[in-house]
């Protein structure tokens, strides 16, 4: 007993350790926080510092679920359905370049069909920290209109591989999919019954979400929102990543006159949760796999064809963005870390995937993260000095 309670108070002060310290290795290594989080979790991980802790699972998944959550505050949906016919061609041809490439190259190959999924997922959950260090650029306003509605496709397909995995190709997937079409319809409905609400009677949402707030119902009613979601969609078997998505869109969508509520809730999250996930994902990668024969090898060419797909689909915005800029959202779209960990620990845990697959998408994961921050930021430079030379 007394061991048990030794571990968990060495685990708590690991945890706290990290978080207070990482945005100063951060700075100093000219990295991005994230993976530094993943690096630390995972050497205090393997020195025995972190381990496998019921409690910490849970406040870690609920991290994830808060992550996808901050990414949906990150789309407004009244926007998003504005988006002019033309621009949402081009992103439907982005969509069929990345799934068809993916395809291809996973035939090709003889890769399992899983790879198919895995390849062309997309999440702005890393995109939403672009913006808070490159601001509202043109290619990150787009690539978060790109990404989220690729992200609700990735999510959709994530969610009906889960059962597939899960249930296989029998009644149980019938019946996640018809959950899943009954689900979607109901929020469709869901938001155009809020939105002629809102338009008829104006003074609810801000009755709901009021100007002089010093009781903190802004932050009381985001968190109704997201955990009644999440739990609509563990009660229909459904990804509870899309739950937590959807409902961050609803804070942009429906308050408006919150501007500063989605930073507020960012704050919280990147504080606090967000990097309790990325340390747990940092300790359920053991160092010792480096050493397995073939890993690196595996893991740079899964980020090269991830990194290259996107990079070649997103010339079809060309027209709108330039060259530079193109690429720039391209890349920013090269991160889905989070989906792609969470889709690779279902696929292994499926046995669709081996244990050399798994630790290779992992460390693929990471490789794309240090990778496409460090290149954009190098892109950015340039950019910004080209005028001046």
């Amino acid at each position: 007993m007394e061991h048990t309670l030794g571990n968990n108070v060495v685990l708590i002060i690991t945890i706290s350790l990290i978080i207070m310290f990482s945005p100063f290795f951060a700075k100093y290594l000219k990295l991005p926080t994230t993976p530094i989080e993943i690096i630390l979790g995972s050497l205090f991980g393997y020195i025995g510092f972190l381990h496998d802790e019921h409690l910490f699972d849970i406040v870690a998944e609920l991290g994830f679920l808060y992550l996808m959550f901050i990414a949906g505050t990150e789309i407004n949906l009244k926007n998003v359905l504005n988006t002019p016919a033309s621009i949402i061609k081009k992103i439907v041809l982005y969509l069929i370049f990345l799934y068809g490439f993916s395809i291809v190259f996973s035939m090709q190959f003889e890769l399992g069909k899983i790879f198919m999924v895995l390849l062309p997922l997309i999440s702005v959950g890393l995109v939403a920290s672009l913006s808070k260090e490159y601001g509202k650029t043109a290619w990150l306003t787009l690539s978060m209109t790109v990404g989220g509605i690729g992200e609700v496709v990735s999510i959709v397909i994530l969610t009906i591989t889960s059962a597939a995995l899960k249930s296989g190709f029998g009644l149980g997937l019938f019946q996640t999919i018809m959950a899943l079409i009954a689900f979607l319809v109901f929020m469709f409905l869901l938001f155009r019954f809020m939105q002629l609400l809102f338009w008829w009677f104006p003074k609810v949402s801000t009755a709901l979400m009021p100007h002089e707030d010093n009781k903190e119902q802004d932050i009381r009613l985001s968190m109704g929102i997201f955990f009644l979601l999440v739990g609509a969609m563990l009660y229909l078997h459904l990804e509870l990543a899309f739950g937590a998505f959807l409902a961050g869109i609803f804070i942009p969508t429906f308050f408006e006159h919150k501007h500063e509520l989605p930073e507020k809730l960012a704050s919280y999250g990147f504080g606090f949760l967000i990097p309790i996930f990325f340390i747990h994902i940092g300790s359920s990668f053991n160092l010792d796999a480096l050493l397995i024969s073939g890993l690196i090898e595996k893991a740079i060419i899964i980020t090269v064809v991830m990194i290259v797909m996107r990079l070649f689909a997103s010339l079809v915005f060309i027209k709108e963005l330039g060259f530079i800029d193109s690429i720039l959202m391209g890349l920013s779209h090269a991160m889905p870390l989070t989906l792609l960990i969470a889709m690779a620990t279902l696929a292994y845990a499926a046995h669709s995937i081996d244990k050399l697959h798994y630790y290779a998408f992992i460390l693929a994961a990471l490789f794309q993260v240090i990778g496409v921050m460090i290149i954009i930021k190098l892109i950015n430079i340039y950019k910004e000095e080209e005028p001046s030379s």
